[in-house]
């Protein structure tokens, strides 16, 4: 097992903050966003630095939408910023019908998601969201895994046309991948190269798919993960590839079980290549109010659940 270390932990959603900064750095046609949620958002740098280039629309979030839209007519390139909840739940007409279906050029960008908002509670929390992005049309979904890779995936965006849904967190979490990364969207990332199992992990249970397997290399089991930063477009030459040479699957997410990443696999493996594949997700049931930790434990989101999901799948393999 590969070893990866870190010397600090921050939160996904200042890396966006960082990322947004550098973009609008890049191109004077970044402008950015909120629905009241700027301190939130990590987007305090960015307004300080190109304020004639932010648009504060208060707690509006279809409004803020439409804005967006409106705004790429122009050449403009949108990123908006809100909750995940209120960046998809609450706004999913005005992304449908003012957003992917003409395929405009909005970068949606959506902190605290999942169960690890903590104790705001279900009612803040979203576990649907990424179900919801990537059944739209033309929606590129991300789901970032650190400081790092979500700050240069926010610079990456600005340069792909058309619409985007960047999901990231609040929690602080080990900055573990390279500082001066190349973000390639759809292009899945071997975190381990293994021979028994192939894990497929996205956001923050890729940290925890690394402790995972250096417990599983204790035990005897050699892993493979693979962080799946883009679940849509989904690079499935990586996963048929990899399963094709572990034989068995293990997917881990902060999402709902139903339509998140886990379903995403599993259809490209049944329709070309039938594999044996446990999902470590919640389990069809909405969040509740706990600190991140307390919540990760309860809901099964944790390295030793996937060492658990690990060990039933390897039963399995033909």
């Amino acid at each position: 097992m590969k070893k990866y270390t870190y010397t600090e932990k921050k939160d996904t959603r200042s890396g966006f903050g960082a990322g947004l900064l550098e973009a609008g750095k890049k191109n004077s046609n970044v402008v950015a966003l909120c629905a009241d949620l700027v301190g939130s958002l990590k987007m305090n740098d960015f307004i300080k630095e190109f304020p004639e280039r932010f648009i504060q629309t208060g707690i509006a979030e279809a409004n803020m939408m439409g804005i967006a839209a409106g705004m790429t007519i122009g050449g403009k390139i949108p990123y908006t910023g809100t909750f995940a909840n209120f960046s998809t739940g609450r706004v999913y007409d005005q992304i449908r019908q003012s957003i992917a279906y003409s395929g405009k050029n909005v970068k949606i960008c959506a902190s605290h998601a999942g169960l690890t908002l903590g104790e705001d509670g279900a009612t803040h929390q979203i576990l649907e969201d990424i179900g919801l992005m990537k059944m739209l049309p033309g929606m590129t979904v991300i789901n970032t895994c650190d400081y790092n890779q979500t700050k240069a995936a926010t610079i990456a965006i600005a340069d792909y046309e058309g619409p985007v849904y960047l999901r990231f967190g609040r929690p602080v979490i080990p900055v573990f991948t390279d500082p001066d990364q190349k973000f390639e969207i759809g292009k899945a990332w071997m975190v381990n190269e293994g021979t028994d199992v192939s894990i497929f992990a996205t956001g923050h249970l890729v940290w925890k798919a690394i402790e995972a397997g250096e417990k599983l290399a204790e035990m005897g089991i050699n892993a493979e993960i693979i962080n799946i930063h883009t679940i849509k477009p989904l690079d499935e030459e990586a996963v048929l590839k990899s399963a094709a040479k572990t034989g068995c699957v293990v997917t881990a997410e902060e999402h709902n079980r139903l339509g998140g990443l886990g379903d995403s696999i599993a259809q490209v493996l049944a329709t070309h290549l039938p594999t044996p594949q446990e999902y470590v997700a919640v389990n069809d049931s909405f969040g509740e109010s706990g600190t991140p930790d307390q919540l990760m434990k309860k809901y099964g989101l944790e390295a030793d659940n996937i060492v658990e999901a690990v060990q039933k799948v390897m039963k399995r393999k033909a």
